[in-house]
């Protein structure tokens, strides 16, 4: 049975605004902390999801002349709809409108409201109907908000508190006999430093006299709850507290994954909650910094806010999800610009990874016609051939930055691996070795270790590029059975790669990206998003007639005197059909052969420069290319599509 469990969670992101690089990069580090931990050998659940009650929901939807759920549905449908995007895999999306969740922040009130935790009282305090929540004059900036820049309004009115006061001590003591509790460490000299001073009770309702859209207060339903209130018990409420199967095996062994923003309330709330409640804290705060955009932190009032939506449109979910993990030292800021993205994808994945991977499986066709040769282990220990020591301090540096969600330490550990790899050609020449028959077995030795370095970089990028490493994969003829990754301890098992396997011809893995098109102080600037217009609306009898199959290309060629059309032949199952597409300036004869397709099986045959085309292949234009369409797991072919 496994015994090793963790749990990660995003905060959940509150609806006011749709999804920025900010979103995209805490749901990527949690995602990439979740796969390293799949590997390792860990039982694994991810949460993320959206906060969608108070007074900046309620200003919202009155702009757009809507209601709070209604607008609430919209945004929160947005932050659903980028995860697949960003290929992240997580296990549950939560909504604090769901009805559970709202049942369980009720069970939570009552329980610490029967304990005499919570009061009713009195209260004149400045109110930032930003932040929706109290200041004290020490924690504004020349008098006003710390985060929005404003003049906090003073507000008199009556309302429940919760004793966070009768915790301090106790907080102050978990974290520091618990070092690592808050990381990276100077988030922990933060939230210390803030506790050295009396810590007021928090004011947890808001009278509905001016406020409606919240949970009410199961002992006052003049009042519904502060939404920080509300918005942390997401965590516990997701895994169905306190009864639920999810909670008794993953609570709390959790980590959680926030910007430095939010660490107040996730570092001194929610532990106190928690505390009052009787529950288990949890294991641990992940904090990390904010990107800046034109020197600044992204915000809508400035307008520099980056939709990774468009981002990854242009550079591909891979590399955005690289550079990100690459270029943030986990906790501290960094900067998002065009300049910087382009550098990281032409030199680290272009440069080092793609152009390794390509020499490699160049000299192995070159040499051996595609066949994986065994080294000669005597030759190898006589010259010291061996990448395997190499392998294993790149497999260390890797587990242990990744355990401390160091991201960009464990990709430059594996990225010193490529470096060593890419000297180790060099230094050995294949090429000179290749020319004299005397030296094959020098010759096969090297290969086979540089084919064993790239199947060992396919696997440790799994957690940050998915993509690549299943296409790095496939073309090293790996098998992973039901598995899409390989763990930690398969990837140190050295000489994995089968003798007499067939490797794959080299394929690009990331294009260089001309700079000269690139201006190195321009900000990114991106396309508006393609609306094409709908069509004339049919009903569901007008779609019924249009017959889709799954097919797959068994071969393929080009078609004289034209630069944009292929004709494939295409496996349908009962029978063989010629397909004449115009794919030829998006995919190549071989990179088209045993792709899964969607055929328009009974469209009438047509005759397109000379040849006779039997349907018709579904297909989408992105960034100027044509796109096939197909499916996430192999189908055979002849099967309806729906």
């Amino acid at each position: 049975m496994n015994t090793k469990k963790v749990f990660f969670t995003t905060p959940i992101y509150y609806v006011n605004a749709k999804p920025h690089l900010g979103h995209a990069y805490t749901s990527i580090a949690a995602d990439v902390a979740t796969r390293f931990k799949k590997m390792a050998g860990f039982e694994t659940f991810f949460l993320t999801g959206t906060d969608e009650h108070g007074d900046k929901i309620v200003q919202a939807a009155e702009k757009q002349n809507t209601t709070p759920k209604e607008y609430a549905d919209n945004i929160s449908r947005l932050f659903q709809d980028l995860l697949p995007v960003l290929n992240i895999e997580n296990n549950f999306f939560i909504r604090t409108t769901d009805p559970s969740h709202i049942k369980i922040v009720k069970n939570i009130l009552s329980k610490i409201h029967e304990s005499g935790d919570i009061y009713f009282s009195s209260y004149e305090g400045l109110y930032c109907f930003g932040c929706e929540r109290f200041y004290q004059e020490r924690e504004l900036v020349g008098g006003k908000c710390p985060d929005h820049g404003t003049v906090p309004e003073v507000i008199k009115e009556s309302n429940y508190f919760f004793k966070m006061g009768k915790y301090q001590e106790w907080l102050i003591n978990h974290i520091k006999t618990n070092p690592d509790f808050i990381r990276p460490k100077q988030y922990k000299k933060e939230i210390l430093s803030f506790l050295k001073e009396p810590l007021e009770d928090l004011c947890i309702s808001r009278p509905k006299s001016r406020l409606t859209w919240g949970i009410t207060l199961p002992f006052d339903e003049e009042y519904v709850t502060y939404v920080w209130f509300d918005a942390l018990v997401n965590y516990i409420s997701a895994l169905s507290f306190p009864d639920g199967e999810l909670f008794k095996k993953f609570w709390p062994n959790t980590r959680h994954f926030v910007a430095k923003d939010i660490i107040k309330p996730h570092g001194i709330y929610w532990p106190i909650m928690l505390k009052a409640a009787g529950i288990k804290i949890y294991n641990g705060l992940n904090v990390h910094g904010f990107w800046n955009v034109k020197g600044s932190k992204m915000s809508k009032s400035i307008g520099n806010v980056t939709d990774p939506i468009e981002v990854t449109g242009i550079y591909g979910t891979d590399a955005f999800r690289y550079f990100l993990m690459r270029e943030m030292v986990f906790g501290l800021d960094a900067n998002f610009t065009r300049e910087t993205i382009v550098s990281r994808i032409n030199s680290d994945l272009a440069n080092d990874l793609g152009n390794l991977f390509s020499r490699v499986l160049s000299m192995n066709h070159r040499y051996f016609k595609g066949e994986v040769k065994g080294p000669d282990k005597k030759i190898q220990e006589e010259k010291m051939l061996s990448l395997e020591p190499d392998a294993v301090t790149a497999i260390d540096a890797f587990t242990k930055a990744m355990d401390l969600c160091e991201f960009h330490r464990g990709i430059g550990a594996i990225w010193q691996f490529v470096s060593i790899m890419n000297k180790y050609i060099d230094k050995n020449a294949p090429w000179v070795l290749a020319k004299d028959d005397a030296e094959k077995p020098y010759l096969e030795t090297v290969i086979y270790n540089l084919i064993e370095g790239l199947r060992l970089v396919s696997g440790l990028i799994y957690p940050v590029m998915p993509e690549t490493s299943c296409k790095m994969q496939k073309a090293l003829n790996m098998e992973k059975g039901n598995n899409e990754f390989y763990t930690l301890k398969e990837i140190s098992q050295w000489g994995q790669i089968k003798k007499g396997s067939i490797i794959e011809n080299p394929k690009i893995l990331f294009p260089r990206i001309d700079t000269d098109k690139i201006k190195s102080s321009e900000p990114v600037k991106l396309a508006k998003p393609f609306k094409p217009a709908l069509k004339e609306e049919i009903t569901i009898d007008d779609f019924a007639k249009v017959d889709l199959r799954t097919g797959i290309v068994i071969k393929a060629e080009k078609i004289k005197n034209s630069n944009k059309l292929l004709k494939l032949q295409v496996d349908l199952g009962a029978e063989t059909r010629q397909v004449i597409a115009g794919v030829a300036k998006s995919y190549t004869p071989e990179e088209i052969t045993g792709k899964q397709v969607i055929v328009v099986a009974n469209l009438k045959e047509v005759k397109l420069m000379g040849e006779i085309s039997q349907g018709m292949l579904l297909a989408a234009t992105h960034t100027k290319k044509i796109v096939l369409s197909g499916f996430d797991k192999e189908i055979m072919p002849g099967n309806p599509v729906k």
